[in-house]
């Protein structure tokens, strides 16, 4: 699997964990491996739902390994992330910035910050191109914004 895909990985389960109440980090994973993606790409609205594929299915486990310790990282360091977010963020709280956008400065940061193999430039290039995949129509301009102000 290339980066670019596990980073696609990743991004779905941060997403998605910030609409779970606070519950054991297995639950999150096993919904995650086993459920069938309820968000694709957005230009294949007409895509049938056996075209929806877990996880499980499309990874092999040593890359399902290296997706959930980037996860569990992530997470463990989240407040730091925060944080990191908040100071750069200036007039919008982590509660006001849309869960796509929050999902990926999260993960961008973590890259910028905590990942030496990933370069500064890359991390926000590759968050853009994710928001203008996932997110609502603007949202890479803000999301190229706060992480330019980060970086």
């Amino acid at each position: 699997m290339n980066r670019k895909t596990e980073r696609e990985f990743t991004f779905k389960l941060l997403f998605m964990s910030d609409f779970y109440e606070k519950k054991e980090l297995g639950d999150e994973l096993l919904l995650y491996f086993d459920a069938p993606f309820p968000f694709e790409d957005k230009e294949d609205d007409d895509a049938a739902p056996e075209s929806l594929t877990s996880l499980k299915e499309s990874v092999n486990e040593e890359d399902r390994r290296r997706i959930v310790a980037r996860y569990v990282d992530i997470i463990d360091k989240l407040d730091d992330i925060d944080k990191r977010i908040s100071e750069v963020s200036k007039g919008w709280t982590i509660d006001r910035i849309g869960k796509v956008e929050l999902a990926l400065l999260r993960l961008a940061v973590y890259e910028i910050v905590y990942d030496d193999n990933i370069p500064t430039s890359v991390a926000i290039n590759e968050a853009v191109e994710l928001s203008k995949k996932f997110g609502p129509q603007d949202s890479y301009a803000f999301v190229n914004g706060i992480l330019a102000r980060f970086a």
